[in-house]
């Protein structure tokens, strides 16, 4: 493994002590989240009842393969805990998420969590927002013209940059289709200086399903590094 990816196993290891028998799991998309998918699935093996809640089509295939009971959302009232990773997180456990495509099903699975746990490497926290392109889930009907009010949005609230573009993938660079048929922006506002303010702009812009920003959401950031964690509180 990578440096990287030392820090990020190391991440999602120290996670596991939140885990409790009997618990509802919120089971998180990327990297560092399959990482903790597979070690809770160890942990699985060796005894722990829990119940896995996937945020994406990916994290649930991998659950499936490594042996974590999954339960449908539609089947639960509330969630213990979600372990997610995330793209920037800043001293205020403000999060940029979404880089895998997965940020609506990733935010509906953190608000309902009792506590949300974020597990990364130590790059992802940041002094400010927006180095990492801010993902904007949106519907494919008319999204040149909210691609346009995103960028006013941008404006408006004081970012850096208004550069949004459109996520393609593939050779014949076709767009990225989410996990709930639509499409993601990729907003490079540069900076963010006002987070919630973007984040109100963009909940009034008409073709937003859901965007990357999750404030208030955090509850304690493991931070992997080369040798152990360390885990951060609000």
């Amino acid at each position: 493994m990578t440096d990287a990816d030392i820090a990020k196993y190391n991440a999602a290891q120290a996670a596991l002590e939140y885990v409790k028998d009997g618990m509802v799991v919120g089971l998180g998309t990327g990297s560092t989240a399959a990482h903790f998918v597979r070690l809770l699935g160890e942990r699985v093996r060796q005894g722990l009842r829990v119940k896995g809640v996937p945020t994406s089509e990916a994290t649930r295939n991998l659950a499936e393969q490594v042996g974590v009971p999954l339960v449908d959302i539609s089947q639960i009232n509330a969630i213990d805990i979600d372990v997610d990773g995330a793209d920037e997180i800043d001293a205020a456990f403000r999060l940029i998420k979404g880089g895998g495509g997965a940020l609506l099903r990733e935010k509906i699975v953190a608000a309902a969590s009792a506590r949300m746990i974020v597990i990364a490497d130590e790059s992802k926290w940041v002094e400010t927002l927006g180095a990492f392109p801010l993902p904007i889930e949106v519907t494919r009907f008319g999204f040149a013209l909210t691609r346009e009010r995103v960028r006013s949005a941008l404006r408006q609230t004081g970012c850096a940059g208004d550069e949004v573009n459109l996520r393609v993938s593939g050779k014949a660079n076709e767009p990225v289709i989410t996990d709930g048929g639509n499409y993601i922006l990729d907003a490079h506002a540069g900076r963010i200086p006002d987070a919630e303010a973007l984040d109100a702009a963009l909940k009034q812009v008409a073709g937003v399903v859901e965007h990357g920003l999750f404030i208030g959401l955090a509850h304690v950031v493991v931070l992997g590094k080369a040798k152990g964690a360390e885990v951060r509180s609000r």
